[in-house]
């Protein structure tokens, strides 16, 4: 989810569940070597247990990479191998690299030799013509020859040409039967799914058959639907905290963020489905997208959306 998952959008969502395993964007591995490495692998300790996730494929290239990721603090590394869009396709990675399987074998290998923390791959169920069952089935044993210890697969194939990336999240139909089937006949495998999840009745209806399940959108529009997961399904006991502390306990942040020079839009446009379906959310989302934009706009726009909306009850 590049330009979505953020630091800024993973610290908001460590204060709504404290077990969710957190996903960075898709870093890039030659932005990583050529960049600003510090700035691309920084996170809050709130945010654990987090996952860093990387496109490339090059095999050295993604093990330097992934060297920077465990000795930065990262709790695991995962390789994309199922975005479509054209940037991911003209960069040689995402899902343009299920066409060379091999190739995403070695990469993980390389990764599982240079570092101890998990190594994960995403992928879909396939690409273009290249959507047989089999063929998946040769992909995921080649990764788990490699040592891969987690595979998350997005329940659909992929078009690389002619449909968008929006339409690739929709048009191709949901085959959770093919991941199921992937567990069965790969029962030591870490089996996680992705792909179409709304509800955590949904999610614990998959979790009967694998061994997670991931959340996208879904968890992005309507961030409080992950509220409920810590006392779900990791037993922790915990108050909830309501829509209303969990923006106050976020504005310390924003204070520390805005001193250092972040604008408040980058922070406030990943809390705006925080009151989704609750009277006043269209005024909550208003307040915060208009005022947080004008110039030395500070923690008075949360207080001022805040008002809009009635407490929790």
């Amino acid at each position: 989810m590049m330009d979505w998952t953020d630091r800024h959008c993973r610290y908001f969502l460590r204060l709504i569940s404290l077990h969710v395993r957190l996903y960075t964007e898709m870093i890039v591995s030659t932005a990583l070597i050529h960049g600003d490495r510090d700035h691309l692998l920084a996170f809050d300790v709130l945010e654990h247990p987090l996952a860093v996730q990387f496109g490339g494929s090059e095999p050295q290239e993604l093990a330097r990479c992934a060297v920077w990721a465990e000795q930065s603090g990262f709790d695991e590394v995962n390789l994309n191998v199922g975005c479509p869009s054209d940037r991911a396709q003209s960069g040689r990675f995402g899902a343009c690299l299920m066409l060379e399987p091999e190739r995403v074998a070695a990469c993980v290998a390389a990764m599982r030799q240079a570092v101890s923390v998990p190594v994960t791959v995403k992928t879909r169920l396939g690409v273009d013509e290249q959507d047989s069952y089999d063929e998946l089935v040769r992909l995921v044993s080649l990764l788990q020859d490699a040592g891969l210890e987690r595979l998350i697969v997005h329940a659909r194939k992929a078009w690389l040409k002619g449909l968008s990336p929006k339409q690739n999240r929709e048009v191709p139909p949901l085959r959770y039967d093919w991941v199921y089937q992937i567990k069965k006949d790969f029962p030591s495998l870490d089996i996680h799914i992705n792909g179409g999840v709304q509800t955590l009745a949904e999610v614990d209806s998959h979790l009967q058959r694998l061994d997670g399940v991931m959340i996208g959108r879904a968890a992005y529009h309507n961030p409080y639907l992950l509220v409920d997961i810590d006392r779900r399904f990791a037993g922790d006991i915990h108050p909830l905290p309501s829509r209303h502390q969990i923006v106050e306990r976020l504005l310390p942040y924003i204070e520390l963020e805005l001193s250092r020079g972040t604008q408040l839009q980058q922070i406030t446009r990943h809390i705006l489905g925080l009151f989704q379906g609750r009277p006043g959310a269209r005024a909550w989302r208003r307040t915060l997208s208009e005022r947080a934009l004008q110039a030395a706009a500070g923690v008075e726009v949360l207080e001022q959306a805040l008002a809009c909306v009635p407490p929790d009850d």
